[in-house]
């Protein structure tokens, strides 16, 4: 973990969905972590929400880490002109550096690989391995199933109650840039 300066760790598509309401949460989020003086760490694609959120905070004279797997490098448009743009050789090698090089986590909308990320990430809260913020923008509505389905598992009982602190939905990236500034001022 970076101890200079507060990363946020932004999961989100390689697509931009069908909303405009993604992109334009996913520009308004980069324009906030650089105008903050936080650093981007992410996916370092150039397409879909990626790319969009990456411009935004390079845009605003953000810091901008990506991290991109050698055989995404073409699919997602590596993004070569990062502050820092490293290349692993796989998908778990990529969510770890991620993750070593964040303070909070924040999942935009996405697809199946936002998804992983996000329960992996979860997972390793539950099981007491990090304590770093999960953050889901809800844009529109968008994680309402996985919500439901959180409290579907609970409800099952195949985990506690708690599971549910260690999520915090939020609606607009308004109150999202008002929870990241806690977090970042409870890091110091």
């Amino acid at each position: 973990m970076n101890t200079s300066v507060f990363s946020v760790c932004v999961y989100c598509g390689s697509r931009p969905g069908k909303r405009a309401a993604y992109a334009q949460q996913a520009d308004a989020l980069g324009q906030i972590i650089a105008k903050q003086g936080w650093r981007l760490v992410y996916g370092a694609g150039d397409v879909g929400l990626m790319g969009t959120v990456a411009r935004a905070a390079q845009a605003g004279g953000g810091d901008t880490f990506g991290v991109i797997p050698v055989h995404l490098l073409k699919r997602e448009v590596g993004k070569t002109d990062l502050s820092s743009f490293i290349i692993t050789e796989n998908m778990h090698e990529r969510k770890k550096v991620m993750f070593m090089n964040s303070d909070a986590i924040v999942v935009l909308p996405g697809g199946a690989g936002s998804l992983d990320e996000f329960f992996e990430i979860l997972t390793w809260r539950q099981l007491g391995l990090h304590k770093k913020p999960i953050f889901l923008l809800n844009t529109d509505g968008f994680w309402n199933p996985l919500l439901a389905l959180v409290d579907h598992v609970i409800d099952e009982g195949f985990a506690d109650a708690s599971l549910l602190n260690f999520i915090t939905p939020l609606d607009d990236v308004e109150q999202l840039k008002t929870a990241l500034q806690s977090a970042s001022a409870n890091q110091k």
